[in-house]
């Protein structure tokens, strides 16, 4: 048995919670700067590790992933340009921590995925949990299909375009970015908003605090129709806008014990 610092050195886990061997499978077939594997009999670790000897060693530019599994954790950590296809739906958080490649996933996923996304494409061409784009900072999501609760919480940047319904507290604690949702939203949309834009083409349940209309101007358009352009989206239909009210940006000096008092 050893326990040694670095990950290279572990031979044993007592509690079995960390897969040991850190080998890739090597199963891929490579042509050029092109690759393909079956990821149906492989772990999240051994799919993960495959993906970055291929991108990272190989040289290689567009991976395909079979049979994914609806495995959770997959994809995470990208850090190069480059193009990656999970044929299946993926599990829970699911391409976080990316930046620069353009991801196309044909299926579904679970909660959280494109978490702290900082550049980069994902198009998914089915539904996504909740926590939708948590925390990204840049890139572009798009989801076909529907989101659920707290899609984009925290978001601080790039560009989250929904097709279908979102679920309640979408944008919520919007800082900055925007949110492009096509489909009807339900309650509580932007609450404690800070900054951001989001566009609405459905029925929205309720607005959230401090989540107001905003003006439309002639950048909105733009920005519309450029992300309908882009991803091929057809014609846009008509959207609202939302933005912050900027009455959470003021705070008296009270500390809570004298506020009681006040109250």
């Amino acid at each position: 048995m050893e326990a040694l610092v670095g990950e290279r050195m572990i031979r044993y886990d007592a509690r079995g919670l960390v897969e040991v061997d850190d080998a890739p499978p090597m199963v891929a077939e490579i042509e050029g700067d092109k690759a393909v594997f079956d990821a149906k009999d492989l772990s999240t670790r051994k799919i993960n590790l495959e993906l970055r000897r291929l991108l990272y060693e190989e040289g290689v530019k567009d991976v395909t992933v079979l049979n994914p599994g609806a495995k959770h954790s997959l994809g995470v950590g990208i850090l190069t340009r480059c193009k990656i296809t999970f044929d299946g739906s993926l599990g829970y958080f699911g391409c976080g921590i990316i930046d620069g490649p353009e991801i196309h996933i044909k299926g579904r996923v679970g909660w959280s995925v494109c978490e702290n996304m900082m550049s980069g494409v994902v198009v998914i061409d089915s539904n996504a949990g909740s926590l939708t784009g948590a925390a990204m900072r840049g890139g572009d999501l798009v989801v076909k299909g529907q989101v659920g609760a707290r899609t984009g919480v925290d978001q601080k940047g790039g560009t989250i375009i929904v097709l279908g319904r979102a679920g309640s507290m979408t944008g919520f604690m919007l800082q900055r970015g925007r949110m492009i949702l096509c489909g009807d939203v339900g309650p509580g949309l932007g609450d404690s908003m800070y900054d951001g834009t989001i566009y609405v083409a459905g029925k929205v349940r309720s607005l959230g605090i401090d989540c107001v209309p905003g003006e439309w101007t002639d950048a909105d358009t733009e920005l519309i129709e450029r992300k309908f352009r882009i991803y091929g989206l057809g014609t846009p239909p008509d959207f609202q806008k939302f933005v912050c009210g900027k009455k959470l940006y003021n705070y008296d000096n009270l500390e809570p014990s004298e506020r009681k008092l006040v109250l």
